[in-house]
């Protein structure tokens, strides 16, 4: 690690690190990076553990996207992250693939960041100097652009294990299994013991520069009995949020309606995953 961090304080922009290569090899391949030195990390021990550690599940940057898919510690502290990275791509790509690497690319199409800041998880960087962690909904700043620093590295991720009755659910609609979504959408309901709803999040991926909060649709739910008729009231508002942006082979008013009908899916399968029955 020592290694890795003093080459990246010396080299800055120069210098790029390569953990699964399944976003980095396609940019170098295109040209649109062109770094001096590539900085494989494969080998540096302690980064690709996963492990539940004071309520949070921690996972190393270096956890491919197949362990997060298969791992019963993971499906069991957090099934929203293992729901949506077996959605990641194709088997080949989730063997070699990496939680860290898709956190710095911030492709805001991409499953996992959207499901991060949906859990209000954290992403710990490191650097030669010192060490930061920053809430996801802050290190995401624009398309493919995180507020790594040049000499900086992501080593892992934690989310908080949910308390309460909270259920999860990701939806996504593409046009070929293993494409980019066009939307995406990671939602979490926790209910009371009376089966109302007192917490809701929603978080959309591909409709937007950043994983996009649905903070509208959220709250109408709160305090309600998460049914299908209230879900879909509360999904109504979702659309209004999103800005697409039109482009092949989905136009804005297409891609607002697979917003409105995944968020009321999403909403629906999450609270019955509650508990709460429509």
């Amino acid at each position: 690690m020592e290694e890795a961090l003093g080459l990246l304080a010396d080299l800055g922009d120069n210098g790029k690190v390569l953990a699964g290569g399944q976003s980095l090899g396609p940019l170098l391949n295109l040209r649109l990076v062109s770094p001096g030195v590539l900085i494989d990390v494969n080998r540096i021990p302690g980064l690709d553990t996963v492990g539940v550690e004071a309520g949070f599940l921690r996972l190393g940057a270096l956890v491919r996207h197949r362990t997060l898919e298969g791992s019963p510690e993971v499906r069991a502290a957090s099934p929203l992250i293992a729901e949506a990275a077996a959605q990641i791509g194709h088997v080949a790509i989730r063997n070699r693939g990496t939680l860290g690497g898709s956190l710095a690319h911030a492709d805001p199409a991409a499953e996992l960041p959207a499901t991060l800041v949906c859990l209000d998880g954290e992403v710990e960087l490191h650097s030669a100097i010192g060490k930061r962690v920053l809430g996801a909904a802050e290190f995401f700043t624009g398309p493919l652009t995180s507020a790594t620093a040049s000499d900086e590295m992501v080593v892992g991720a934690r989310v908080p294990v949910p308390s309460g009755t909270t259920g999860h659910a990701w939806l996504e609609f593409a046009r070929r299994h293993g494409d980019f979504a066009l939307v995406g959408v990671a939602a979490r309901v926790t209910v009371d013991g009376l089966g109302y709803c007192s917490e809701a999040r929603i978080v959309l991926a591909g409709v937007g520069g950043v994983p996009l909060s649905v903070p509208l649709s959220a709250e109408a739910l709160v305090g309600e009995r998460p049914t299908r008729e209230t879900c879909a009231a509360a999904a109504t508002l979702a659309p209004a949020s999103v800005e697409p942006g039109s482009n092949h082979p989905a136009d804005d008013d297409y891609r607002r309606r697979l917003v409105r009908v995944l968020v009321e899916r999403a909403l629906c399968l999450a609270a019955a995953r509650a508990g709460v029955t429509a």
